[in-house]
């Protein structure tokens, strides 16, 4: 595996579990691996999860790890070709980018959506020119459109808390203040269809997911209706993505405070256990009860970020 964007990148989803579990019960096993390699982890946007569980998986590998915040670290870097650089972007990210790949030999890159340009935020052109020109395997720690290491620790999760073979699992939109990106629904619903579970989308009318995510997953808008005899929940917020109305790209086009996860939903649901990807805004996504109860998954959730991404960047290091 030289990249990991995707779910298809993993390969067999039996096996990543079982990898994933294997690496659980010792998290030092291969750290001859990782043994005099360095990992760049790259960060154009903030992180606590994804930058502390990375950091983590690496060096339980063995390896060295340079965090790099471009935001607070570094030059102002441009992304565009052929503009003129007389603003305030010192550095071509087509120049800093292999003189990234120079110190080390793994990378990590997170970059967020824009949101205002869905043909370009779906291009994943900044992941894409890092896959390019860095000469180095290149794994994504959250993009425009995918958080695959999210969605990864989220179904060892489910894995780890099912009670049934093949348990109901929905993804709910929930209302928020600002506007945020596809990616972790995204990447939710896309590995939720690789996976075997009764998997179901709700949100309200506006809020479709492109088609490529949304795979077989059964779309209901009606909320409760979803909810019903539910094993797992996962409530989180996105702007809307733009496939009915390219026009309302990024946009909040609702802020309905009944879709907000509290008690009542979860009545409805089969002893359903909460999942959210943190951070979580109380009182808008999820209340006090539902997120402090005993079915509350969010803290396993995130402890499970160290072992996807250990399971990634080990795969990555055996076929280096």
């Amino acid at each position: 595996m030289r990249t990991f964007i995707n779910v298809e990148d993993i390969g067999d989803l039996r096996q990543a579990l079982a990898e994933a579990e294997e690496i659980k019960k010792d998290r030092y096993k291969y750290q001859e691996l990782g043994k005099n390699k360095t990992l760049l982890m790259i960060f154009f946007n903030n992180s606590l999860r994804t930058r502390l569980s990375t950091q983590k998986a690496a060096t339980n590998l063995g390896m060295n790890v340079i965090v790099l915040d471009v935001n607070a670290g570094a030059w102002k870097l441009e992304t565009e070709r052929g503009v003129i650089m007389d603003g305030d972007k010192s550095e071509h990210l087509l120049e800093a980018i292999p003189v990234m790949g120079c110190y080390c030999d793994v990378i990590g890159m997170r970059s967020f959506a824009g949101l205002t340009d869905r043909e370009y935020d779906y291009a994943e052109t900044v992941l894409h020119q890092f896959i390019k020109y860095s000469g180095r395997p290149v794994f994504a720690m959250e993009t425009a459109t995918v958080h695959p290491l999210q969605a990864f620790a989220d179904l060892i999760t489910i894995e780890e808390h099912k009670t049934k073979a093949r348990p109901k699992v929905v993804l709910t939109w929930a209302p928020h203040c600002r506007a945020l990106p596809q990616a972790v629904p995204n990447s939710f619903a896309q590995w939720m269809n690789a996976a075997d579970v009764d998997f179901v989308i709700t949100h309200p009318e506006g809020y479709e997911l492109d088609p490529k995510f949304v795979g077989n997953a059964r779309v209901e808008y009606d909320q409760m209706k979803a909810l019903e005899g539910a094993d797992f929940v996962y409530a989180k917020n996105w702007s809307c993505p733009g496939v009915t109305n390219a026009t309302d790209y990024g946009k909040i086009i609702s802020k309905d405070m009944s879709w907000t996860i509290d008690e009542a939903h979860m009545a409805v649901t089969d002893n359903g256990k909460f999942m959210h990807c943190l951070p979580v805004r109380r009182g808008l996504i999820v209340t006090d009860d539902v997120i402090e109860s005993p079915n509350s998954l969010v803290i396993p959730e995130a402890a499970n970020r160290e072992i996807s991404a250990q399971v990634v960047i080990k795969r990555i290091l055996e076929n280096m």
